[in-house]
């Protein structure tokens, strides 16, 4: 079956359908990961977005559900150039193909996905359709796409109710705003018990279970959206129990001390991206998914200070903050799919909670 993918600059690539043969309309932001197409899927934080693999053959190894981030994927929409139908891998359980039909995902295969990243590097990221209808009204289309805005998206993947994993030595609370199941897995295997809240959990609520720590999770979406939740940050922020940001955290912790984000031309999202530490001169690649960013210029050097860069682009990438026990970064040091050399962050977060204790 034919499907199209329409940009709202006019732009049409004409394709197979591949998954679910429904119509969207959602943002559509590329990938540069080489493997982990089932990571990408069903990380909270492509909620929202219809996500572009630049590399040319996806699906090779198949689907293995242990290797979820969540318990069912995210993306709006999928767009390859060339979709395996026959993996090869013995813990395989099933084709990519049967995995988006199956949770009802729309996708296009057999387009020119580096014609395509190119327009979304140059012209920024931008909303588009897929649709199977050979009779659109590419005007009526076009006027629908610059309309669409993607909102209410972490309110969508948070977690409906408090759940606990159990551990061992340090208690944390875990702010869901669309957490990796990787990020609690970390943390559980150095020793943590960790409590998961729903993203719009008042202060109180998570001080009164007294933690030793408290992480703030990675998620989709305008981080300026979340104003009930950055009051909650500011709460926490004010407190003394270590605090440890990831991703959306990092940019809602940013917020909650006064400064600024904004959104980027075309994001960062793949598993390559150089982050150079300030305090050691370390250099990390490191996995990241977002579209937003903290302004460096807006940060109050009194409150914090930039700890990581991206070596690219030169954008924020982390901060440290100076006179509470809090750190941030935009990238996933737990690193799934990509490098693990970042995760050593998480010993910082556990020396943090170490100190207060003593």
């Amino acid at each position: 079956m034919k499907a199209f993918l329409i940009l709202e600059d006019g732009h049409i690539f004409e394709g197979t359908s591949i998954g679910s043969s429904r119509e969207i309309i959602s943002e559509i932001v590329f990938n540069t990961s080489m493997t982990g197409y089932l990571e990408v899927l069903t990380d909270p934080s492509c909620a929202g977005q219809a996500v572009v693999m630049t590399y040319p053959l996806i699906g090779n190894y198949g689907i293995c559900y242990d290797d979820m981030e969540s318990l069912k994927p995210w993306a709006d929409g999928y767009i390859v150039r060339e979709l395996s139908r026959m993996p090869s891998n013995f813990r395989s359980q099933c084709t990519i193909q049967e995995f988006l039909e199956k949770n009802d995902i729309p996708g296009i295969a057999g387009i020119d996905t580096r014609a395509l990243t190119k327009i979304l590097r140059e012209k920024g990221t931008m909303n588009g359709m897929i649709t199977t209808n050979e009779n659109y009204n590419l005007d009526e289309v076009i006027s629908e796409l610059k309309k669409y805005t993607s909102t209410g998206v972490v309110k969508k993947v948070t977690c409906d109710k408090v759940t606990t994993i159990p551990g061992g030595k340090y208690k944390v609370a875990l702010m869901d705003f669309g957490a990796k199941n990787n990020i609690s897995k970390s943390l559980k295997e150095m020793d943590c018990e960790v409590t998961i809240y729903p993203a719009d959990t008042k202060a109180e609520v998570i001080l009164a279970s007294n933690p030793d720590g408290i992480m703030l999770s990675n998620g989709p979406g305008d981080p300026k959206e979340c104003v009930d939740i950055i009051n909650e940050i500011k709460k926490l922020y004010d407190c003394e129990v270590p605090v440890f940001a990831i991703g959306l955290g990092h940019q809602l912790m940013a917020l909650a001390t006064g400064a600024d984000t904004h959104k980027m031309k075309c994001g960062h999202r793949g598993g390559n991206y150089p982050v150079k530490d300030l305090k050691s001169g370390r250099v990390y690649i490191s996995s990241q998914n977002h579209g937003y960013v903290v302004d460096e210029d807006t940060i109050n050097n009194d409150i914090a200070e930039i700890g990581f860069i991206n070596v690219n682009d030169r954008t924020v990438e982390g901060l440290r903050y100076k006179n509470k026990p809090v750190f941030t970064v935009q990238f996933y040091p737990e690193a799934w799919p990509g490098p693990q050399g970042s995760s050593l962050l998480f010993n910082e977060f556990i020396n943090m909670m170490e100190n207060r204790r003593k």
